[in-house]
């Protein structure tokens, strides 16, 4: 019996609920399975609907976050953790799958800690922001999620996560994902999104780098950008903490899971680790 964790992208053109189907065969096959969802694209029209819209962060580095103020994690929370969450539980369930769905809040599963500055670039200058709820998981109630899992749930879950103090932090679903995976030891994470995995010229889909091993990872690192940079800081996390592969790939189309776990997509393998 294998374990994956399946996350699944939150962006423009994506419905979570349409491989609700696949993953309802995947349990009936007999694996445990996770799914961590995004929801950005909602909670950007929802934003701009209440008044607040978006932000963005770019860090020095390239890398690209929501900039979290209290109104907007208030917001990021209708979506997440409403609308979009229950929204898979409620497909899956018609699937006959006992799903459960949960935030990262819920019973501390996701605990990490609040990034107190963030450098930031804006209109060529580096800020430091101080007020942002924002930050990263560092650790995972494995044990609570395989009690759900043994008693035959699949668990949805969704940030935020929360600090050791209990204040709600937004953070990376990519990220959160693989410490997922790694926590419980997972066997596959696939992270599926609306691109068909990581490309050398973002603007050519016919420059995908259909697998990364540890000679490659520079080549990886060069090559991803903007949100791209998280995915594969995420697949480096996932396979140092132990998970067995992680696939790249896209969340939309015909079989969409079944293509990822074929490897369709970009396939970081056991060998590529950080360095």
């Amino acid at each position: 019996m294998s374990t994956i964790v399946i996350k699944i992208g939150g962006g423009e053109g994506i419905e979570p609920t349409a491989l609700c189907p696949e993953i309802a065969g995947l349990v009936r096959e007999g694996h445990r399975v996770v799914v961590v969802h995004g929801g950005s694209h909602e909670t950007n029209v929802l934003a701009e609907a209440l008044g607040h819209p978006t932000r963005t962060i770019t860090s020095p580095g390239g890398q690209q976050s929501r900039r979290t103020d209290r109104r907007t994690l208030e917001i990021f929370e209708m979506v997440y953790c409403g609308k979009v969450n229950k929204g898979m539980v409620e497909s899956l369930r018609r699937e006959g799958v006992d799903a459960v769905g949960l935030s990262g809040i819920d019973a501390g599963l996701w605990i990490g800690s609040r990034k107190e500055a963030i450098r930031a670039v804006e209109d060529g200058r580096t800020v430091i922001i101080r007020d942002d709820l924002s930050g990263r998981v560092e650790r995972v109630d494995a044990a609570f999620l395989n009690l759900l899992m043994d008693a035959g749930r699949v668990v949805v879950l969704t940030p935020p996560a929360v600090t050791d103090e209990g204040v709600a932090i937004n953070v990376d679903a990519d990220r959160a994902a693989a410490a997922t995976a790694a926590a419980l030891g997972a066997d596959e994470l696939l992270l599926l999104s609306n691109v068909p995995g990581l490309l050398r010229d973002p603007a050519d889909s016919g420059s995908l780098i259909e697998s990364v091993e540890r000679d490659d990872l520079e080549v990886a690192r060069s090559a991803a950008k903007g949100r791209m940079k998280n995915k594969v800081l995420a697949a480096e996390e996932a396979l140092s903490g132990g998970v067995g592969r992680v696939v790249i790939g896209l969340a939309r189309g015909k079989g969409a899971i079944a293509q990822a776990r074929t490897g369709r997509g970009t396939v970081f393998a056991c060998g590529a680790v950080m360095s």
